[in-house]
């Protein structure tokens, strides 16, 4: 019952801080967003009327002009441009378009299927995004999990104490930097790696799933070697604490191998803290992806943000926001389910 009541509580939460957020981004981008669509409305309309010959030869300019008027505050007036952004009846039906995915037309970028639907363009970037960072997270959290216990098992030996450095060392880089020394080395140097991750075959190709897997490995192993370390180290702190309790201690006095203790009994009450800070780690890095796919060149959604965003393609920057807004609290929501399965302490409070 306890646990019913708790996922209910982070439901709603969940609920409002996605309601939230649609808002303020509505709010922060609602002027610009009128005036580039006004904008945007009288472009297509001249670019109709200049390509319909017989409607431009039949009128003289001032009744050109004026028709061309009347269909943009039509088109302007048939979406509901005539009212202020910030009117209820406005915010509230664009607020329930975004929520309910009808993201309308970007109005510069178009998806690889030729669609300017801001979802359908989303849709093909996201689940690229999805492959990278929850690939390169899980192996990072095995590797972190696996590395940390061991140091833990070491305590105050010289494997310890290069663990410790190596954690401070590796994550005092940013990835950006190292990103582009990985491919300075490995695809310029040598020539082991493409220097862009986005692969030269369409994506309608058969071999496209191989191409795409190959050009992943250079952004996926710089990923790794840059998280590991302090995963490793967090993983670590996590495990010393637990090895000095008394149930410890016990099993020790069974005669359990250590081995068996630390990899088995420590890390399993271990569990929740690591199975949030996983769940964290991968909604971040999936929100913070802007500067990663844009080093690698990775086409995911990162990457259309940064193009959205130096073209100033509101439509996109404002779905992207909510699905990254969306990615991340449902990892949170993942994360607080796992949670109350290793901790039973959230199933009956």
């Amino acid at each position: 019952m306890g646990f019913g009541r708790f996922l209910v509580r982070r439901t709603i939460n969940m609920a409002i801080v996605l309601f939230f957020t649609v808002f303020i981004t509505i709010v922060l981008l609602g002027p610009s967003m009128d005036n580039i669509l006004r904008l945007s409305i009288e472009h297509e309309v001249r670019q109709e009327v200049i390509n319909n010959r017989a409607l431009v030869s039949g009128m003289s300019t001032q009744e050109l002009e004026r028709y061309i008027r009347e269909q943009i505050d039509a088109r302007v007036k048939a979406i509901g441009l005539d009212e202020p952004w910030y009117s209820p009846k406005r915010l509230w039906f664009t607020m329930l378009k975004i929520l309910t995915f009808d993201l309308g037309r970007s109005y510069f970028l178009i998806g690889e299927s030729g669609s300017s639907r801001v979802s359908d363009i989303i849709m093909e970037r996201l689940p690229r995004t999805v492959l990278l960072f929850t690939t390169a997270t899980a192996i990072v959290a095995a590797i972190g999990i696996f590395v940390g216990a061991f140091a833990a098992r070491m305590h105050g030996t010289i494997v310890d104490r290069a663990n410790s450095a190596f954690a401070v060392i590796s994550s005092s880089f940013p990835l950006w930097w190292t990103g582009m020394i990985m491919i300075l080395v490995f695809a310029f140097t040598l020539n082991i790696f493409p220097a862009r991750a986005t692969p030269l075959v369409p994506a309608s190709d058969p071999s496209y799933p191989l191409a795409l897997l190959y050009h992943m490995l250079l952004p996926l192993l710089t990923m790794i070697l840059i998280g590991f370390g302090s995963w490793s180290y967090i993983v670590r702190n996590l495990l010393i604490g637990i090895l000095a309790e008394d149930f410890i201690m016990a099993k020790r006095a069974m005669g359990i191998p250590e081995r068996r203790i630390v990899y088995a009994h420590a890390i399993k009450n271990a569990a929740p803290p690591i199975v949030t800070i996983v769940s964290l780690s991968l909604s971040s890095s999936i929100g913070g992806a802007i500067i990663s796919e844009v080093v690698f060149d990775w086409p995911g959604i990162g990457k259309l943000y940064f193009d959205a965003i130096s073209v100033l393609d509101l439509p996109v920057i404002v779905g992207l926001t909510y699905i990254t807004t969306l990615v991340f609290l449902i990892s949170i929501f993942v994360a607080d389910i796992l949670y109350g399965y290793f901790d039973p302490r959230v199933k009956v409070g």
